[in-house]
């Protein structure tokens, strides 16, 4: 299992100085905007969803 994955910024206002939320798993707090957010793993795209809609490159 990997370490839990760290965001580079907040998404709110942009600031780097971020720590771990006490809210649970993928909680983050930041000291800039004093703000609270989390992060949420929703799974992968199947192959074909994204993008053109042929699945095809084109030229």
């Amino acid at each position: 299992m990997s370490e839990r994955a760290a965001p580079f910024h907040c998404p709110y206002c942009g600031d780097e100085d971020l720590r771990p939320g006490e809210q649970g798993h993928g909680a983050w707090e930041c000291a800039a905007c004093s703000r609270a957010f989390q992060l949420k793993f929703l799974g992968l795209l199947a192959p074909g969803t994204f993008g053109n809609s042929t699945g095809g490159n084109e030229i």
